[in-house]
């Protein structure tokens, strides 16, 4: 990283905890200079009650991308906190920016398919697009929306496309698009102060809504039942879209099997058996149009192992496969809190996802690059490092981690983000899952 120079992300987990103070700036791979930490933000002069959804199209290959604008939806309400309006977090690998005027109004970070599928060997050969959703509150007036992409090889984030959005534009599509029943699962108060996840059924007939709800409440009790969700559990609103599908079971390409389903799912994806996504965004979009959410969980009427999670995106996972609790409580961890993949011995499509000299930006992995700014604070000074005792059941640094087994580093021996017979998530992502709950419901 050339000196001066410090990505969006890295400049806000060094300013993460600046509320109040006036506008500080960072810069970017590109030279460009940008608004960090701003004075908190009144949500009521800048907002209306509605949630905007931009749908946007990513195009390139391993080495190139391009930015799209598509359409844009105008929907149900913003479940977000009014206080939680710029990301301080800087997770994802991507981001982007909200201005009115020259003043930052929002900003988020995020995470795509498209991005991870840069890292395979196929997008080395071809070129391809994707569609992918990002969701705001609805301005007032006509704003700007700046969007960013993180340099695996530096891990700043260059300017890829801005765009300006005017709330009034007869083309934006009014109303959400599916007259889908929502049942409530718990609430526990007001939603711009609660998280609220919303899960979803993939591959349910209408006749088996009954068997949907059994199965969102047997998520739901399995996630409170560990913490830091269990003693979280009142700071959550969960409901359930009874999302009905002409067919049952989800695509399974290896074996020639195609369903129509409401998202479209499939197995197979980047040809690895057990990985279970959402390949076209807009269907979670149009699915989610009418329903207030924090957080988005799919699930998928299928016995086969196997799920995904994307951050700030969606997870999904099968109902009925003897680990589906597990799996759904591991890929809810990326897609909500952005924690990254602890393992190492399991194949993965990606090459060299992790370049060793950048500090990854999830919370439990860690290059050693920034050491400090990851979980430095919860190692004891008695606690030799590296960590090779498996016997110690303390915070440390245990090599093997992000796919890798050499030179990548997680907290502890055993987590559910290592693998699914962890009694329990570490100290450190615990902490990382009350941090992003916090962001939630402040």
């Amino acid at each position: 990283m050339k000196k001066g120079i410090l990505s969006i992300a890295a400049a806000i987990l060094m300013l993460s905890g600046c509320s109040g103070q006036k506008d500080t700036q960072a810069v970017i791979g590109d030279g460009t200079v940008t608004s960090i930490c701003t004075e908190d933000v009144d949500y009521d002069t800048y907002f209306t009650p509605d949630r905007l959804r931009i749908n946007m199209v990513f195009a390139g290959n391993s080495e190139k991308q391009e930015f799209f604008l598509s359409d844009i939806y105008k929907e149900c309400a913003w479940a977000g906190s009014p206080n939680s309006l710029i990301d301080k977090l800087g997770y994802g690998q991507y981001f982007f920016e909200v201005f009115s005027g020259d003043k930052l109004i929002f900003s988020r970070g995020f995470s795509t398919l498209f991005e991870e599928w840069r890292t395979t060997d196929q997008a080395r050969h071809v070129d391809m697009a994707a569609n992918q959703c990002v969701w705001m509150p609805c301005p007032k007036e006509k704003v700007t929306i700046v969007f960013y992409y993180r340099i695996r090889k530096t891990g700043l984030f260059e300017k890829a496309a801005s765009f300006e959005i005017d709330p009034n534009d007869t083309h934006i599509i009014p109303g959400p698009v599916n007259d889908y029943n929502v049942v409530p699962l718990q609430v526990k108060g007001d939603m711009a102060h609660k998280v609220d996840l919303v899960f979803s059924g993939e591959a349910y007939t209408k006749d088996q809504m009954g068997k949907l709800n059994k199965d969102a409440n047997k998520f739901m009790e399995y996630l409170f039942s560990m913490e830091p969700y269990k003693s979280h559990r009142d700071d959550f609103n969960v409901w359930l879209i009874e999302s009905v599908s002409e067919e049952g079971g989800v695509d399974k390409p290896q074996f020639g099997e195609w369903r129509n389903t409401a998202f479209n799912s499939g197995f197979d994806t980047f040809y690895e058996d057990r990985y279970l996504t959402i390949q076209d965004h807009r269907k979670i979009g149009d699915v989610y149009s009418g329903t207030p959410f924090d957080a988005i969980f799919v699930i998928a009427n299928e016995t086969k192992y196997g799920g995904g999670g994307i951050f700030y995106s969606y997870a999904m996972g099968t109902a009925d496969n003897e680990l589906s609790n597990e799996v759904f409580i591991h890929e809810f961890g990326h897609s909500f809190a952005g924690l990254g993949d602890e393992y190492y011995k399991s194949p993965v499509a990606y090459e060299g996802y992790y370049p060793l000299d950048v500090e990854p930006w999830e919370p439990n992995i860690t290059t050693l690059v920034d050491f400090e700014s990851k979980w430095a604070d919860m190692v004891d000074e008695s606690t030799p490092v590296p960590t090779t005792d498996s016997t110690l059941n303390v915070v440390g640094l245990y090599e093997g981690a992000g796919y890798m087994a050499k030179d990548i580093y997680r907290p502890f021996w055993e987590c559910r983000m290592i693998n699914n017979t962890a009694p329990a998530f570490c100290p450190v992502c615990q902490r990382a899952i009350s941090r992003m709950i916090e962001y939630y419901t402040k």
